[in-house]
C-alpha cells in the first residue's frame, strides 16, 4: 500500500507497515540491523558453549568428577528455555531493541562472573543467569531480522541467523584454542564474556526498534516515521499505522496452548516435540560434553577441543546446504535424509580408534554436527509449513 500524502483538512493518510516492511530497497541501514542481529546470536553460540571447553580444565583444577559438573550444564539449558518462553512477552511490553540488548549484555556479564567463581554450585548460578541472557536474545534477534528484511530476501537473511550460532560455537573452539593455554579457563569467561557485553553497547547506542513495535504505539508513531525516511520510506507526518496481517491474525483469534493438540496437529506437535528433543539433547550434549568425552579418552585438551570445533564447522556447512535443499526440495526429504546419516555418521564412529586414528574423528564429529544440525534446519522449516499463522503465534514449539 503506498504511502499518500497529507493535506490540511484531509483525512490523514494510512499506511501498512507490513506491505512497507516487505517491499521497497534493501537498505544498507536494514542491511547493518541485520548485522548486528545476526553478530547476536554469533556471540549466542559463542558464549553459550565456552562451558564445554573449560569444563576438562575445571575438573583437573578442582578434583571433582563429571557429574559434579552435570547441574551447571543443565542450569544453562533451564536459563536458555525460560529467556526464550519470556523473552518475546517482554519484548512486546518495553521493545525488541531493549531486550535483544539487554540480553547480550547479561549473558556478557555472567559469563565474565563466571571466570571468578569458587565452586561449582556458583558456576551454577551464574550459567543460569547466562542462559536467560542467551535465550533471550534468540528470539529478539530473529525477530529483529524477519522484519528490517523486505520479503525477497528474508528467507536467507534467517537463514544466514540460523547458521550463526554454530559459526559462533566454532569461533569458541578457535579462541579457546589460543587463549586456554594462556590465561586457563577463568582468562576463557572473563575475555569471552567481555566481547559480548561490549558489543550490548554498540547495540544500546545504534540499534533501532522494531517498525511493527512501533507501529502499535500510536505515542511513537513520529519515531517510526523518522525511522521509515531512514530505510528510504518517506512517509508524511500525520500518517497513521496499521498492520493488516496483525489484523487477520486477529480476526482468527489467538490461539493457546492447547491448539497445538487439537485433533488437527495433534500428531503433528507430538512428532515434532520427540523429533525437536533428539536433535536439542544431541546438539547440546556435544556443545557441553565433547571435549571433556575426548580428553577422558587421552586426548590432549587442545585436540579434544577442535572436536567441537569441527562439530560446529560442519553446522555451519549442513545449515546451509539444508536450506538450499528445503528451498528446491521441500523439507520431508533434507528432513528423512540428515536424521539417517547423522546416526549412521555416529554410529561409524563408535569403531574408531580415539587415538589413534583421531584425525578420522575429528572429521568425523564435523560429519555428524552436519546432519545434525541440517536435521535441526529442517524441522524449523516443517514447522512453518505445519502450523498456520495464528497457531503458529502460540510459541516455537522447538524451543
Amino acid at each position: 500500500m503506498a504511502t499518500q500524502t497529507s493535506t490540511p483538512g484531509a483525512t490523514p493518510a494510512r499506511l501498512d507497515i507490513g506491505y512497507t516492511l516487505d517491499h521497497g530497497p534493501f537498505t544498507g541501514m536494514q542491511k547493518f540491523v541485520v548485522f548486528l542481529a545476526a553478530m547476536a546470536i554469533v556471540l549466542d553460540g559463542f558464549d553459550g558453549q565456552l562451558i564445554g571447553f573449560a569444563i576438562p580444565l575445571i575438573i583437573k583444577e578442582w578434583g571433582i568428577t563429571k557429574a559434579a559438573f552435570a547441574p551447571a550444564v543443565a542450569a544453562g539449558l533451564v536459563g536458555m528455555a525460560t529467556g526464550m518462553a519470556i523473552a518475546g512477552i517482554v519484548a512486546d511490553r518495553i521493545g525488541r531493541r531493549l531486550v535483544l540488548a539487554s540480553s547480550v549484555l547479561l549473558f556478557g556479564l555472567a559469563t565474565v562472573a563466571i571466570g571468578f567463581s569458587p565452586d561449582v554450585m556458583t558456576i551454577v548460578a551464574l550459567r543460569f543467569v547466562a542462559g536467560l541472557g542467551i535465550g533471550g536474545a534468540l528470539p529478539s534477534s530473529s525477530t529483529m531480522t524477519a522484519e528490517y528484511s523486505p520479503a525477497r530476501a528474508r528467507t536467507l537473511a534467517v537463514t544466514i541467523t540460523i547458521v550463526c550460532f554454530p559459526l559462533g560455537g566454532m569461533l569458541a573452539g578457535l579462541f579457546a584454542g589460543v587463549v586456554l593455554p594462556l590465561y586457563g579457563w577463568r582468562g576463557l569467561f572473563w575475555i569471552g564474556g567481555a566481547i559480548p557485553a561490549l558489543f550490548s553497547l554498540l547495540m544500546f547506542a545504534a540499534l533501532p526498534e522494531s517498525p511493527r513495535f512501533l507501529a502499535r504505539r500510536r505515542e511513537r508513531w513520529g519515531e517510526l516515521v523518522k525511522l521509515l525516511a531512514r530505510m528510504q520510506r518517506p512517509t508524511p507526518a500525520g500518517t497513521e499505522f496499521s498492520d493488516a496481517s496483525e489484523a487477520v491474525t486477529a480476526q482468527q483469534g489467538t490461539a493457546g496452548f492447547g491448539a497445538l493438540f487439537e485433533s488437527t496437529y495433534r500428531r503433528d506437535t507430538i512428532g515434532l516435540c520427540l523429533a525437536f528433543f533428539m536433535v536439542v539433547l544431541s546438539l547440546y550434549s556435544a556443545f557441553s560434553w565433547l571435549p571433556t568425552m575426548l580428553t577422558n579418552e587421552g586426548l590432549p585438551v587442545t585436540l579434544a577441543s577442535q572436536g567441537l570445533t569441527a562439530y560446529n564447522l560442519g553446522g555451519v556447512i549442513g545449515a546451509l546446504l539444508c536450506a538450499v535443499s528445503i528451498n528446491r526440495f521441500g523439507s520431508r526429504r533434507p528432513m528423512i535424509i540428515a536424521c539417517v546419516l547423522a546416526a549412521a555418521s555416529a554410529f561409524a564412529m563408535m569403531g574408531l580408534d580415539v587415538k589413534g586414528n583421531s584425525t578420522a574423528l575429528i572429521f568425523g564429529f564435523g560429519v555428524h554436527g552436519l546432519f545434525v544440525n541440517a536435521a535441526q534446519v529442517s524441522l524449523y522449516a516443517l514447522c512453518a509449513y505445519v502450523y498456520a499463522t495464528h497457531v503458529r503465534a502460540t510459541g516455537d514449539i522447538g524451543v
